[in-house]
């Protein structure tokens, strides 16, 4: 309840109205959650909520963008905690076995045209 009226808040205190979205503040919310708990694709998430997937993503997006803003969630700190320590790159060269050309096999035998 408690992200659902920051959203609500930040409903209010929009600058620029602009089209209306096609779901509403409850299923905004739902779809983020979704697409965070479940890591469902914004494809699948379309399909469910019946929108398109630029749309989820835009949605997604906005949703991430005030619930940050609000100081009710943050999700840098969560990504901070499951930073990288190191990598390790296998960048070993392996030789490619290639075919012999076969002159025989690569070149067409031409026919003479018989008059």
């Amino acid at each position: 309840h408690e992200l659902l009226e920051v959203l609500k808040a930040g409903e209010l205190t929009k600058k620029k109205s602009g089209r209306p979205s096609p779901l509403s503040l409850e299923d905004q919310l739902l779809l983020t959650l979704g697409y965070w708990r479940e890591y469902r694709t914004l494809f699948h998430l379309g399909l469910s909520y019946q929108v398109h997937e630029s749309t989820a993503q835009r949605i997604v997006k906005r949703v991430e963008t005030r619930l940050e803003g609000s100081g009710v969630l943050s999700l840098a700190q969560t990504a901070s905690r499951e930073c990288v320590r190191g990598v390790l790159l296998d960048a070993s060269e392996v030789p490619i076995e290639r075919p012999q050309k076969n002159k025989r096999l690569t070149t067409v035998e031409r026919s003479t045209p018989t008059p």
